[in-house]
């Protein structure tokens, strides 16, 4: 089986704010070789890193914005989210939760800190995936996934040394609980120091991994410390991850969808025309309402 090696290693840059809840570093799009079509179909990753909100007796976030064309999914690593779209779909996630929601046709979407989070402050920390979908699914009816960290299955590795969580796609015999409209595999690899553990996707499937704590080398050579992104090479199917120290690890291998993007804002979609519609929609009230 053929070696899949790192592309490149990317630190992050300066984080921004999405409203003023998410304290964010953008990995997915920025630019030459980590764009929507190189990464498809993980089209955005923005990652926020541990931070320390303070106590605050109004939550913060993001307030009412729509989406269509694509999958939201929000990985909870530290701190507590609520969220509600106008399908009515909506709920809390906390430490180790994931909020899977399916925009598809349209649906307006606010997030923000948990009210008793918000009221003691702490440590936040997430990531959020925009997951293109198939052209023929951009207009299916909007549902959400709401993903409990003690349903996910997990692959247990050898003394005690860590554990894979499968939230999508397979590792080894584990399936993973979501459902998704391509083949996708979405991994949390969660490892004490020195444990080793190796993975396998497609050669033509996009795959990158990013390091939520601790630090990792790749195939015994690349050095990939915490908050940094690795890209693959679209060859070869195997490498091996090994932890330095104890770590968590967010793998991704997505197979291409290779269709026109057409993007613009909080829409996805395959032609320019088909953003115009989502616009024209939109402003007409066609997504629904949320207070």
């Amino acid at each position: 089986m053929m070696t899949k090696k790192v592309e490149l290693v990317v630190a992050p840059k300066e984080p921004h704010f999405v409203g003023d809840g998410f304290r964010v570093h953008n990995f997915i799009p920025t630019g030459f070789r980590l764009d929507m079509k190189r990464m498809d179909p993980f089209i955005m990753l923005d990652y926020n890193s541990k931070y320390n909100f303070p106590p605050s007796e109004e939550p913060k976030g993001v307030g009412v914005h729509p989406h269509r064309g694509f999958e939201t999914v929000t990985i909870a690593y530290k701190g507590k989210v609520a969220h509600h779209d106008s399908s009515g779909g909506g709920g809390i996630i906390g430490e180790g939760d994931i909020q899977w929601m399916t925009a598809a046709s349209g649906v307006l979407h606010k997030e923000y800190h948990e009210e008793n989070f918000s009221k003691t402050g702490g440590i936040f920390q997430m990531v959020q995936l925009w997951v293109n979908l198939p052209a023929k699914d951009k207009m299916s009816a909007p549902k959400y996934q709401a993903i409990q960290n003690k349903t996910i299955q997990r692959y247990f590795l050898e003394d005690n040394l860590g554990e894979i969580e499968v939230i999508a796609g397979d590792y080894k015999t584990i399936k993973g609980v979501a459902n998704t409209f391509s083949p996708i595999h979405m991994l949390n690899a969660k490892l004490k120091g020195g444990a080793k553990t190796d993975f396998s996707f497609p050669a033509a499937f996009n795959t990158t991994l990013l390091v939520i704590e601790g630090s990792v080398i790749v195939n015994g050579s690349d050095n990939v410390p915490t908050d940094h992104l690795a890209l693959f090479e679209n060859a070869g199917e195997h490498f091996e991850i090994e932890a330095t120290e104890d770590a968590i690890v967010l793998v991704l291998s997505g197979e291409p969808l290779n269709e026109p993007i057409a993007a613009h804002g909080p829409f996805v979609m395959n032609t320019k025309q088909e953003l115009m519609d989502a616009f024209n929609d939109f402003n007409s009230g066609k997504f629904g309402y949320l207070e």
